[in-house]
């Protein structure tokens, strides 16, 4: 059986669509499947629309987050729910083509365990949106050590990817990383990304840059790495500067001290902030972990009793 974890926030106006679109589109392949909705604590009808489309299809099933927890957390609970024997994760908005479904799930059954969608066009998204993506991609590329730049959370996995990431017992994750991380056999199929089909987009540029850092850190000590070469690039300019100082001072020639010295001050106090401020985020990332608090809250099921993990 193939499960589809379907992600919502204030997706009121795409539920029945998506119910409708990938519930018959598997039935006409013969796939024996399961919708799962999981509802990331949104603010207007999408849980009522998705008990409507439980009652209506006997493949659809949901539930909601007491408030909202944010995508991560969704995914990770429809996996926990999911009960086929491969899952992939489907957008609400329909951007990610369900078509493409039946490729990945071809490939799975061809031996392959995790089949990844990567974008080969971003679609109607502004200049700006796709700079800033760009460079969001190429940045978390960076520091990960994987190409992010085409990925995305559409992707199939297999029973053993799934179990093998619910075993994790970190609860600060990113699903399209450790996907990669966890290894097992990999293949690739290629989508346009579709226009939403109601609506708009959930992210904002505030929402990318919170979602970068949180995800960096969750899975990469890089950032605390590049204080140190920082301060091995800032001992050598200073070592450089002590030097011409020093010859200056021997030629008896006065160093115009003030300005650099404030300069420098400034530089090594914005330099230790800085530094101070990224720790401090591990240090809070350890602190979340230690207090071992859910991933989520279960405020609701459709079709089974309330629940916490």
């Amino acid at each position: 059986m193939l499960s589809v974890i379907i992600p919502s926030y204030n997706e009121e106006l795409n539920i029945e669509l998506a119910a409708e679109t990938v519930t018959k589109l598997l039935k006409n392949e013969n796939i024996s499947c399961e919708l799962i909705f999981v509802d990331d604590g949104s603010k207007d009808k999408t849980f009522e629309k998705i008990c409507e489309c439980s009652e209506k299809y006997n493949e659809v099933k949901g539930l909601t987050f007491s408030r909202n927890f944010g995508k991560e957390a969704a995914i990770y609970a429809g996996l926990k729910e999911a009960k086929g024997d491969c899952a992939v994760i489907l957008d609400c908005d329909l951007q990610f083509p369900p078509e493409k479904i039946i490729e990945m799930y071809s490939l799975w059954q061809e031996g392959f365990e995790i089949v990844e969608g990567v974008k080969s066009d971003r679609g109607n998204e502004s200049v700006f949106y796709k700079l800033f993506a760009k460079s969001f991609y190429k940045m978390m590329s960076y520091f990960i050590g994987v190409d992010m730049q085409s990925t995305s959370d559409f992707k199939l996995i297999d029973r053993k990817v799934i179990d093998t990431l619910l075993s994790l017992p970190e609860r600060n994750t990113f699903f399209r990383a450790l996907s990669f991380w966890s290894g097992f056999k990999s293949t690739q199929v290629e989508f346009e990304v579709r226009q939403r089909e109601n609506g708009q987009s959930k992210w904002s540029l505030k929402g990318l840059t919170k979602y970068a850092i949180s995800n960096v850190t969750s899975f990469t000590t890089a950032p605390l790495q590049l204080i140190t070469v920082f301060g091995s690039i800032l001992l050598v300019f200073l070592a450089g500067m002590s030097v011409q100082t020093l010859v200056r001072f021997l030629l008896g020639q006065s160093a115009e001290g003030f300005t650099t010295v404030i300069l420098l001050l400034l530089l090594i106090g914005g330099s230790l902030m800085m530094a101070l401020g990224i720790i401090g985020y591990y240090i809070a990332r350890i602190y979340e972990e230690v207090k071992g608090r859910p991933r989520y809250i279960i405020s609701k099921k459709t079709k089974e009793e309330k629940n916490e993990e």
